[in-house]
């Protein structure tokens, strides 16, 4: 095998041709026997091995790109397989570099150390596999990558605001429902690896810059040749307008005031308004998106969209669920690792329809809305006290709405024999927690 030290250090061509070689290939295969005692640990020790053994150089936290010659950046990034399509999907956010609090206020994008770092990847997807060994996992996809001018204009706008948070003394409220596309996720062990932070006084949790897992899915697709079949884009290279939530507003805003009859009408399509998927189709196509397609801007930042009804004092009809909780699973979980949370800290779309005298709904506005640090902190009280409680025996006896301002829990279940079983031993049927009408009239609607 041609041996690294061979090739051109400049070129990052040449780079990522030695690199494609990997491609359908294990470590063990590529590298040989003496990579078998390669002495490393730990969640990032595939990219650790494969820098050592066959890119030969010690792995570092430099603040350059691996390869700086050449402004190239090596990471590596699991996938898994998708039961239904049995298709390659991302299996975690790509974790780039650390965020460092002090430098960044005094940064602009251009000459930021995100920028220096990340404007060139080198990417190599591997899948792993319970039971075998990390040096027999298949490498299944190598491309080098650079964002599109589009994609670029969104990220640019993330970094700004993280950077802005920051300037403002406001680290430790950095969240990744802030971004559409570049996230600032916590980067260390439980306690935080807690930080200083400029013009505060309160220590901010070690954050780095990363690719959300959507993203990550449309790099996979676009890298495997299935972007196009599988996504519809609001934005491409050519638009004047780079910003997601200005386009999605400006879409929607032509038809405030109509009815979903009125819209459909001036569309000049049809759709099933009996189908559950009703509300989503329609957004599909006041976006101009495709309806076999998924739209491409949503995906890549995990937008989670949720269609509200609202009665005449602008309350919501019902309240919004989240997915059911396992009794069992989560009191093992701490709350910054728990699933509650990560679901709160993306972003939401609310799209708000209003009942006229004759029934029919009215669109009355979107918005883009992800929850403030302050409601999260209030939210976090409440998921303590439900895992207690848990913990407690008293599963049947969970927070309700009158305990809480923002969200409580309830039954989510198709009867009274869709249970789950808890740590005592017995079944209780299947809760989730819900986000109070009250506190969406009063906190995202008005």
């Amino acid at each position: 095998m041609t041996s690294f030290n061979t090739i051109d250090k400049t070129d990052a061509g040449a780079i990522t041709t030695f690199a494609k070689r990997l491609s359908d290939k294990t470590l063990r295969q590529i590298c040989g026997n003496e990579i078998v005692n390669h002495g490393y640990s730990g969640k990032g020790n595939f990219g650790q091995i494969l820098e050592k053994f066959y890119f030969e150089y010690a792995p570092n936290s430099e603040a350059e790109p691996d390869f700086k010659e050449a402004g190239l950046e090596l990471k590596t990034s699991p996938l898994k397989i998708m039961l239904k399509t049995q298709a390659f999907h991302a299996k975690e956010r790509l974790v780039l570099n650390i965020i460092n609090y002090r430098e960044i206020v005094h940064q602009g994008f251009n000459n930021s150390s995100f920028w220096k770092k990340n404007a060139h990847l080198l990417l190599v997807f591997y899948h792993p596999e319970k039971d075998k060994d990390i040096i027999d996992y298949l490498i299944k996809l190598v491309e080098d990558w650079r964002f599109s001018t589009s994609d670029l204009a969104i990220i640019q706008k993330d970094w700004e605001l993280i950077k802005a948070k920051v300037v403002a003394g406001k680290a430790h409220e950095l969240s990744e429902g802030d971004t559409f596309y570049l996230g600032a996720c916590t980067k260390g062990g439980k306690g935080g690896n807690p930080r200083h932070q400029p013009n505060s006084k309160i220590l901010a949790k070690q954050r780095a810059y990363s690719l959300k897992r959507g993203y990550v899915n449309h790099i996979v697709a676009s890298i495997a040749g299935n972007e196009t079949a599988l996504y519809g884009k609001l934005i491409d290279d050519s638009s004047t307008v780079q910003d997601i939530a200005t386009v999605v507003i400006r879409k929607f805003k032509q038809y405030y005031g109509k009815t979903t009859d009125e819209i459909i009408a001036l569309l000049g399509i049809s759709i099933n308004k009996n189908s559950k998927s009703f509300h989503a189709s329609l957004t599909k196509v006041i976006l101009g998106i495709e309806l076999n397609k998924e739209i491409a801007e949503f995906e890549k930042a995990e937008v989670t969209v949720k269609t509200v009804r609202l009665k005449k004092n602008n309350l919501p009809k019902e309240d919004i669920s989240f997915p059911t909780f396992k009794y069992k699973e989560i009191i093992e979980e701490s709350w910054d690792e728990s699933r509650f949370k990560e679901i709160l800290e993306h972003k939401f779309l609310f799209v708000f329809y209003q009942e006229n005298a004759e029934k029919q709904l009215i669109l009355k506005q979107v918005k883009f809305w992800n929850m403030p640090y302050s409601d999260i902190q209030e939210v976090k009280k409440l998921w303590i006290e439900t895992a207690a409680r848990i913990k407690n025996g008293r599963a049947a006896d969970l927070p309700k709405k009158s305990e809480h301002s923002i969200c409580h829990v309830r039954p989510h279940a198709q009867n009274a024999k869709d249970t789950y079983e808890t740590p005592q031993g017995n079944h209780v049927v299947k809760k989730c927690f819900w986000l109070n009408s009250q506190y969406i009239r009063d906190a995202i609607y008005l």
